[in-house]
């Protein structure tokens, strides 16, 4: 039971009638009025009989205090003997917490979403956010005390505590990267850091150093003894473009409570410095400033570019010494520097005395060991100066006819070139919809040098389905011959142009032996726990791809055609680590997820990461290899937690059923007392 004021007018409008009477009474008392006290009290009584003092009545029914007992069931949990450590505590508190009355909220804790961790302060708000927080009586957790959420604890006005799993002769070494580039220049040395680290209580015989291993592209790995505690500052040299996937392992030592930890995948993206070109102009023409403006325009290309403006006929009488030209420096060029360039284009160039054979041949031998020639034919090619007149007709792919086409023709893909990666899906680059007999909609080419292809393949042909675009490997190195020396129509918008640029990107960048453009490949796309397998391959069928998880086990996949010349399957990787894919002669490493996940980065119980949250709630973290403690019902404020005994705050809670108000005064003696107070008043008056 407990005194209440229930106004029969609104509070504000009785403050009102309060203020005046006080004010109305100061004034009489100034005025000297005989009576004015009385009427002050006739007042009051008013005033209280409409601020109507009332004894209230509840009766309330008591409701249960709630324990929430939240449960960390992620992977580091099943580590030694843990998940009994934990069953053995949740069973027993679980007894002790309802045996007292109180209800219990279990939350199972599991991994998080991908690499998200243990996520137990997540979970706890979530189920906080369902219940009445007058009811809350405290929180337990059972855990190893690795949480990765500590930042989302959500504001607590009862203890927390926190009991950790695990023994105190644990302990854990593990690998750690602390610095890996994603993108790395080829040939370029990088500098990786590295770490062996242990945790916990290390062993004494353990400490000192351990084996390092490391692998690069699945490949057989190197071992190295290495310090533990140190970091190691590892060179590394890519050798090729595109995914480089390192793996670094540490063996596993005896006694440590895992080895999830001990190994780390990098995947480092190789990219080519700048590009060295060497573009050598036979004569001046309309299409030789396309090759220098495509080349130019491109920030990570070197352009050497020489153009034979005086051959060695030429004979007009000028004295060498009044020529303001530069003198072309071919054995520099072709003999010492040779192997400098990645690329040499020879547009409408044929012999004129200015290279030896001796040069020709250096040039075939830089093909062989890598190098990349590309040839732009025009008619000199079909003469008898023709540089294939040369020991270059060893390494190039079409023989010329000697036969030069004047006429209009529109290029065209070949069937070979609808899957090659250079000219595959040309089409969608063109400046309108197809014509009516289905060719693309880009111009005519107006000259067209007649080659018989002797190797490699044609992806482009023009007249008579005669070859205009000839790719070749020779060697270690490649090959390109474009029969046509009017590919810069395209450039100049002749009949709407077409996609001159991104063709000679694309062959460029094939020359210089780009990964995407390769003509046989396997390649990996990653997305979460999705795989998908791309096939590009210059054949109309592939077989099976056989997958290796990172625990050894194989799975066949059948590639399914997506579009001419690429093959797709895709899985669900249900390992982290790395992941073999090995189709006929073509292969490819990837990694799914980290090669050590969160959850195994730290493994050793610790209540570190909870000790500031814990001390703020006036809780505890004890070890359950110490035993379960036994639980306490302890006042708000007081301190919660002792020798192995853990305290819950009674919450008191309850719920009101029904209320009965009950005037304190009846108001008829209100009505009366003022009565006699405002009679009173006018008779002292009246007296005066």
């Amino acid at each position: 039971m407990s005194f209440i004021f229930d106004p029969l007018i609104p509070l504000a409008l009785l403050a009102f009638l309060g203020v005046l009477l006080f004010a109305l009474l100061g004034f009489a008392s100034w005025r000297g009025l005989p009576g004015w006290w009385l009427r002050g009290l006739a007042g009051i009584v008013v005033l209280a009989a409409l601020a109507n003092p009332a004894l209230q009545d509840e009766d309330r029914d008591p409701l249960e205090d709630i324990v929430m007992l939240v449960v960390d069931e992620t992977a580091s949990q099943r580590l030694s003997d843990r998940e009994s450590q934990t069953a053995e505590a949740v069973e027993a508190l679980s007894e002790d917490i309802t045996s007292r009355g109180m209800e219990l909220r279990q939350i199972a804790v599991p991994d998080g979403v991908g690499d998200a961790g243990s996520e137990l302060m997540t979970q706890l708000s979530e189920a906080l956010s369902e219940e009445p927080n007058s009811r809350i009586a405290g929180a337990i957790m059972v855990t190893d005390g690795q949480l990765h959420d500590v930042e989302r604890t959500p504001e607590l006005q009862f203890p927390l505590h926190a009991l950790l799993t695990g023994q105190k002769e644990d302990w854990d070494r593990r690998l750690i990267v602390k610095n890996a580039p994603a993108f790395a220049i080829l040939d370029e040395e990088i500098t990786l850091t590295l770490r062996v680290e242990d945790q916990g209580a290390v062993p004494s015989d353990m400490e000192g150093n351990a084996l390092l291993s490391i692998a690069i592209d699945g490949a057989e790995p190197d071992v190295y003894p290495v310090p533990v505690g140190e970091d190691l500052e590892f060179p590394v040299t890519l050798t090729h473009g595109g995914r480089n996937v390192l793996q670094f392992s540490v063996e596993l030592a005896e006694g440590e409570l895992t080895d999830r930890n001990n190994s780390a995948l990098v995947q480092i993206n190789g990219v080519r410095d700048r590009l060295r070109v060497l573009l050598v102009s036979g004569e001046p023409h309309a299409g030789e400033r396309t090759w220098r403006n495509l080349l130019k325009s491109d920030a990570a290309v070197d352009l050497v570019h020489f153009t034979i403006l005086r051959p060695p006929e030429k004979q007009d009488g000028v004295p060498v010494s009044e020529l303001s030209l530069i003198a072309f420096p071919t054995r520099e060029l072709f003999l010492e520097k040779v192997d400098e360039f990645d690329l040499i284009i020879f547009d409408r160039y044929k012999r004129r005395g200015i290279l030896p054979a001796l040069y020709f041949d250096s040039i075939q031998q830089y093909v062989e060991n890598g190098g990349a020639v590309l040839i732009a034919a025009g008619p000199d090619f079909a003469s008898a100066d023709s540089i294939f007149r040369s020991s270059l007709s060893n390494i190039i792919p079409a023989e010329p006819t000697a036969r030069v086409i004047e006429e209009g023709f529109k290029p065209l893909l070949s069937d070979l070139g609808e899957r090659h990666p250079v000219t595959e899906g040309l089409e969608q680059y063109a400046t309108g919809p197809e014509t009516e007999d289905g060719s693309p909609a880009w111009g005519r080419w107006m000259r067209q040098i007649e080659v018989v292809e002797t190797s490699g393949n044609t992806v482009m042909t023009g007249i008579e389905d005669k070859p205009l675009l000839t790719l070749d490997r020779v060697g270690e190195g490649r090959v390109a011959l474009m029969a046509s020396d009017h590919a810069w129509l395209w450039n100049r918008g002749f009949e709407g142009g077409g996609p001159q640029l991104e063709l000679l990107r694309r062959l460029g960048h094939w020359m210089m032996k780009e990964p995407d453009l390769q003509e046989e490949a396997l390649t990996a796309l990653v997305e979460g726990q999705t795989v998908t397998l791309l096939r590009r391959t210059l054949s109309e069928a592939v077989g099976d791809v056989t997958v290796t998880s990172p625990d050894g086990e194989d799975r066949v996949l059948t590639l399914e055609e997506v579009s001419p010349g690429r093959f797709a399957a895709s899985f669900e990787g249900t390992q982290q680590g790395l992941y073999r894919a090995v189709q006929d002669d073509v292969e490819t490493v990837f990694g799914l997820g980290p090669a050590a996940p969160r959850e195994f980065v730290e493994t050793v119980a610790s209540g570190d990461k909870v000790s500031d949250v814990v001390a703020a709630t006036r809780g505890s973290i004890l070890n359950l290899s110490n035993g379960i403690p036994s639980l306490r019902m302890v006042g708000e404020g007081r301190n919660a937690a002792g020798r192995n005994w853990i305290g819950l705050t009674p919450r008191d809670a309850y719920v009101t059923t029904n209320i009965t108000i009950t005037p304190l005064v009846s108001p008829w003696l209100f009505l009366a007392l003022a009565g006699l107070l405002s009679v009173a008043a006018w008779l002292r008056e009246g007296r005066r």
